[in-house]
């Protein structure tokens, strides 16, 4: 299916908005009025320059407050089309979307609204342009896309249609299995967005609150799925106000937005599969009830549904753990990391043959040291910071396939012949990606490339890590969203709800990726209001955190070791003591280990965290018991506070 993307959802000038469209990939556009009337083009030109760059124009939007009105008004509201079908006609665009009227002045009655939507589109025959009516989700009298088909239905005009906005449709919790029963050639077009579920007002939600499908809440594959088995064949089309995203840069944005659309278009093209089945039926659910009590129940179209053919991607390879963390440290901070993860067990086992890299092991968890930034493009510090992930995959060329189609920045790497041929990409944040085979051949085996034995014992070689528990990673606000969706589309991640912590220097929002709860786990972060110590010019603080069976020991061993674990104010143990049933002796030994505790159902969670190592990184050790899925973060806003006290000292 073609792709396209309204103006609207991009930062810039319409000529910039246009290009950045094209870059990436997009088919066409849908012109929002307001870049056409920003712009120092006239329309022939943008249309010149919208040929030129291979993009149509598939919509221009929007036309507002038209029916339930009196006849004088009409007559001005009809004069007013027709100046802006001229128009459409010099942007060689044929479909105008009509929004229900939120006019003060209009009246509720459907008889009325339909007679004049037909006079609408008879005006707008001679021009070659079609109307297709959408219901918003604030409409006045028009707020379900039901009671917008009756209205269509009842006018009766070939050259007036339906514009279906998931949105307006899912925001309001309306079904849209109803959809199917509209026939799929008075279906103008479609325009898809996605939200996080939020408690407010549903005109200041869809303001500045809409993301790209599969960074919200909303069931897009099913409202999809829906749309095209009704025989929609017009384009996909991404309407998408975001106060984020209207800020950034709009080339970034727009390939943001084409991976969405393509895993949308993959993920509805499975279901439809799996719906088509022998034996799984496509049952439909009930559409009983009608929220705006207006639209009554469409009568069913006879005819037969052809679903469009949609674009499938290779198929998910899905990220099973870690292979290695990689840190980069310059000298001056090098130290410290390597007595740290001393302090934790690891031994400095071997370097690479031809880079200046460590291998770190305790057991089978391992931890790359590198003393160069590995990330070609990448602003670097010169902190100590989490740069690559190495992740475990069933097949990695299938997953750099997927990769790739999904526009993720490949990342060149300087190799000898003998070394190992690993497939990385660039992540949002430029931390970069490496697809490790579970079972490597020929010429994939990562670890063949540390060949270089350590002379003498380095680290106590103490094995009481179970594992990479998870990694977090600080973005920048304005990618956090970008990053989300990243990681769910490459990796075959999931985000959990997500959470909001009140810290010393602001709110920051946490949400965490995992593959049913398990590993490999991201918990990606950012500062809401973008500035402060966690957003400055080296970017927020980054970790790893190490699982094990006994938090204790860990800590024990790494006093041992001459190190000392993050110091954890008393009032917090004195609040976890009335707060919770533990034990006086068990908060007693969690205070002498900085050890902090959490807890959801039978599930429960100790963990405690090293200093900051270099401005910005720093480790932590996890023991989950009794199936406890989360991160502790509860725990998090007081952690941050120890930091700020201990950077104090």
């Amino acid at each position: 299916m073609r792709r396209s993307i309204a103006t609207v959802s991009l930062s810039g000038t319409l000529e910039e908005k246009l290009r950045a469209a094209a870059r990436v990939g997009f088919d066409g556009v849908e012109i929002f009025e307001n870049d056409l009337i920003g712009s120092v083009l006239p329309p022939r030109e943008v249309r010149t320059l919208a040929e030129s760059l291979g993009l149509t124009i598939d919509l221009y939007q929007p036309f507002r407050d038209f029916e339930g009105v009196d006849e004088d008004r009409l007559e001005r509201n009809l004069r007013r089309a027709e100046a802006k079908f001229a128009l459409m006609v010099e942007l060689g665009v044929d479909v105008m979307l009509v929004c229900s009227s939120v006019a003060a002045q209009s009246v509720d009655d459907d008889a009325r609204a339909a007679a004049q939507l037909r006079r609408l589109a008879e005006t707008a025959a001679p021009y070659g342009v079609r109307i297709a009516y959408e219901a918003l989700a604030w409409g006045r009298w028009v707020d379900d896309y039901r009671h917008a088909w009756r209205l269509v239905r009842e006018a009766d005009h070939p050259g007036l249609g339906v514009c279906l906005d998931s949105f307006h449709i899912l925001s309001r919790g309306h079904d849209p299995s109803g959809i199917r029963d509209i026939p799929g050639e008075k279906i103008f077009f479609l325009q898809l967005a996605d939200a996080p579920l939020m408690p407010m007002d549903v005109l200041h939600w869809s303001r500045h609150h809409r993301c790209f499908p599969g960074q919200g809440a909303f069931d897009l594959t099913r409202f999809t799925g829906h749309v095209l088995a009704a025989g929609y064949e017009g384009p996909l089309s991404l309407e998408v106000f975001n106060d984020v995203f209207r800020a950034s840069d709009p080339e970034r944005t727009a390939a943001d937005a084409l991976r969405s659309l393509a895993v949308l278009e993959d993920e509805t093209a499975r279901a439809r599969e799996r719906e088509e089945e022998p034996g799984r039926g496509g049952e439909r659910p009930s559409r009983d009830g009608d929220p705006s009590g207006k639209a009554g129940r469409p009568e069913p179209s006879t005819r037969p549904a052809s679903p469009a053919a949609l674009t499938r991607l290779p198929a998910p390879t899905r990220a099973q753990g870690y292979a290695f963390v990689e840190i980069a440290a310059p000298e001056h901070s090098a130290g410290g990391v390597r007595a740290a993860l001393a302090s934790l067990g690891f031994r400095h086992t071997r370097d690479h043959r031809s880079k200046p890299v460590q291998l770190w092991s305790n057991g089978d968890v391992r931890v790359l040291l590198n003393a160069t930034d590995p990330q070609l493009g990448h602003t670097w510090s010169g902190d100590a910071a989490v740069t690559a992930l190495g992740v475990d995959v069933e097949d990695a060329d299938a997953a750099m396939r997927r990769a790739e189609r999904l526009l993720a920045p490949t990342l060149p790497r300087r190799r000898d012949p003998a070394e190992a041929a690993l497939h990385a990409v660039a992540a949002p944040d430029g931390t970069s990606i490496f697809f490790c085979a579970q079972d490597p051949g020929d010429g994939q085996d990562w670890l063949s490339d540390f060949t270089v034995p350590v002379e003498g014992p380095t680290g106590t070689g103490r094995a009481v890590l179970g594992g990479i528990d998870h990694v977090g990673l600080f973005q920048p606000f304005d990618h956090f969203d970008e990053a989300s969706l990243f990681y769910r589309s490459v990796l075959g991640l999931e985000p959990d709800d997500g959470v909001e912590l009140a810290a010393p220097d602001g709110m920051v929002r946490s949400r965490a990726m995992s593959r049913d709860g398990a590993g490999p786990r991201i918990a990606l972060n950012a500062s809401l209001l973008g500035r402060g110590p966690y957003e400055d010019v080296r970017g927020g603080p980054q970790h790893v955190a190490f699982g094990c069976e006994d938090v204790f020991a860990v800590a024990r061993a790494m006093r041992a070791h001459g190190a000392e674990p993050l110091r954890i104010p008393d009032n917090y143990y004195a609040d976890l003591a009335c707060r919770t049933d533990l034990e006086p002796l068990e908060v007693e030994r969690m205070r002498e280990f900085g050890v902090l505790y959490d807890r959801a159902g039978d599930g429960e969670f100790r963990h405690f965290y090293t200093p900051m190592l270099d401005g910005r990184l720093f480790l932590e050790v996890v023991q989950r018991t009794g199936g406890y899925a989360g991160y502790g973060s509860a725990n998090s806003p007081f952690r941050m506070a120890a930091q700020r006290a201990e950077a104090s000292r």
